[in-house]
């Protein structure tokens, strides 16, 4: 059936519609509806329910949270409970490591007002004040599309139809997606939003930054032996199993009853195609410092996300009309301090205070040009240009003298100066990538079942399902093109970066196939960023449909 032929959709018309219900987002809400409680203000998220597909470490800077909700240590059901008390930092060696001073690091890096919590709880209690103050909440649908007056200007979204088969025609059971209007959009979408990709490429809000720069995060959490936990302990290294010339780093935060998140981050601008972050993040848990802390303990979740990590010089234009980006799907992560939930939350706000300025004002499907001109002056701008030379000084230095470089920059730009300027990101990370021929395939060990793992018994912990019978979501625009580079020149990364498995060449007598298990998709969004054609693209599948994380 084509799109002429489908009934019409039904419309809501609302003063503001946010995509994503994720920090950025209701914090949006919630400021919206404290300025002016008559507003209609509606949020659409693609999870089963609010917080069902977020993932984060989570150390949070409460400092936004303290000008939305002031009395929020006073709330019970607050879950921010664990305030770091000992923050380490440390390099990593095969057989060992060493602990950095903390007078070495420059004061931004410190966590010592921080909290350890579930950023899944921290969205689902958010939702809960948000529908207090009268906020539509829809789980469950995934917005789709993006929708455009006559004067080109955005006038809300649409939500995908519901009960499409895998050949594309509609079943018994469908349903056609809700047209949601708004006088303003915002999209809080998170990192390579589908909708956000698209506003990006339309407006061509890119134009005047570096490019986008992503990193992969994996997390575990555990239940430990008591006798082991640490509450209120944050632990970040760098160093071993990556090589020198390899970004990324990992961290355990010991929280509440006996819990501790363990993650690994890897950044996607890696050369190596035979590098599998998966099994990376397994091999780091088996080193002397770490792996005496999962003795006889359990693991409870496992999850994946990509990450913003172009920081300051590759925010986007935020703005067009009708609309806006907000939190990390604008790229607001503070790579060094492994930090965005403030920065986000932190947009949300000054977002909704424009639009309520504008909408006192009359103004509707205008673009908020306050907003994106105030950013780099507001606490926003202020935490992430200290650190705007962190990540390519890394990049381009290694491990051991760009994170020198950087500490130093960052120690510079606490005094008020920088001897880097703003640095370049150079290219995006799909373009990183190197020849198979120059490499050799690296041999990982087989998990034990008891403090290493395989991936799909790890995807069976994040509770990840899609309805079977509906059109696979990772669109290949080239499937000859996977085969002649990303199979025969790249030797096929696809199925080690993907933390899933969702992605497979199958040896047949007729050749290598493609084959793409939706099934286990997590929506981590890595393979939108790292093949190396940009050949792949992931758009939403059924609403509902993915992870279904507790409390990550």
């Amino acid at each position: 059936m084509s799109s002429e032929e489908l009934p019409p959709r039904e419309s809501m018309e609302f003063d503001v519609v946010i995509i994503g219900a994720g920090p950025s987002g209701l914090a949006a809400a919630i400021r919206l509806k404290q300025l002016n409680a008559e507003l209609s203000v509606v949020v659409v998220e693609k999870g089963s329910e609010v917080g069902a597909h977020i993932l984060s470490g989570a150390v949070i800077d409460p400092a936004s949270l303290d000008q939305l909700i002031p009395d929020w240590r006073e709330d019970a059901d607050c879950p921010l409970k664990t305030q770091v008390k000992d923050d380490q930092f440390f390099f990593m060696t095969k057989t060992g490591g060493f602990k950095l001073p903390g007078f070495l690091l420059p004061p931004l890096m410190h966590n010592d007002h921080c909290y350890i919590t579930s950023l899944g709880m921290v969205t689902r209690w958010l939702g809960a004040k948000a529908e207090a103050l009268g906020v539509e909440i829809y789980p469950g649908f995934a917005a789709a599309e993006t929708l455009y007056d006559e004067k080109g200007a955005v006038r809300g979204i649409a939500t995908g139809d519901m009960g499409v088969g895998r050949d594309g025609k509609p079943k018994d059971s469908f349903t056609r997606g809700m047209e949601l209007l708004g006088k303003y959009t915002l999209f809080a979408e998170g990192a390579r939003g589908s909708l956000t990709k698209q506003l990006i490429a339309k407006f061509a809000l890119d134009k005047d930054c570096e490019p986008g720069k992503f990193g992969i995060g994996l997390k575990e959490i555990w239940q430990i032996d008591p006798a082991k936990h640490k509450k209120g302990t944050v632990q970040h290294s760098f160093g071993w199993p990556l090589d020198n010339g390899t970004g990324g780093g990992s961290f355990l935060y010991h929280y509440d009853d006996n819990l501790v998140a363990v993650g690994f981050v890897l950044h996607l601008n890696y050369e190596n195609p035979y590098l599998y972050p998966f099994e990376e993040f397994q091999r780091f848990k088996t080193h002397p410092l770490i792996r005496d802390t999962f003795a006889g303990a359990k693991r409870l979740a496992y999850g994946s996300r990509a990450i913003t990590e172009g920081g300051y010089q590759s925010v986007p234009r935020l703005t067009f009309p009708g609309g806006a980006l907000i939190g990390c799907a604008a790229g607001f992560v503070n790579v060094p301090r492994i930090k965005g939930v403030h920065n986000a939350m932190a947009s949300g706000m000054q977002a909704a205070e424009h639009i309520s300025v504008a909408l006192q004002a009359g103004r509707a499907n205008d673009e908020l040009v306050d907003y994106e001109n105030g950013w780099r002056s507001s606490s926003i701008g202020k935490d992430l240009f200290p650190v705007r030379n962190a990540k390519p000084l890394w990049s381009k230095f290694g491990t051991l003298f760009g994170n020198a470089l950087g500490g130093f920059d960052m120690w510079c730009n606490t005094f008020g100066f920088s001897l880097f300027g703003t640095q370049s990101h150079a290219k995006p990370d799909r373009k990183t990538l190197k020849p198979a021929k120059d490499y050799q395939p690296i041999a990982y060990p087989k998990p034990d079942g008891k403090l290493t793992f395989d991936r799909l018994s790890s995807v069976f912990l994040s509770n990840t399902n899609h309805e079977e019978d509906q059109p696979i979501h990772l669109k290949v625009a080239d499937l000859e093109l996977q085969k002649t580079s990303e199979h025969d020149v790249f030797a096929g990364p696809s199925n080690r970066y993907c933390p899933a498995g969702v992605y497979e060449w199958v040896e047949e007598s007729t050749g290598p196939r493609f084959q793409i298990n939706a099934q286990n998709c997590v929506h981590c969004k890595t393979c939108d960023v790292k093949d190396p054609n940009g050949n792949i693209t992931w758009v939403p599948p059924e609403g509902g449909g993915g992870p279904n994380y507790e409390a990550m």
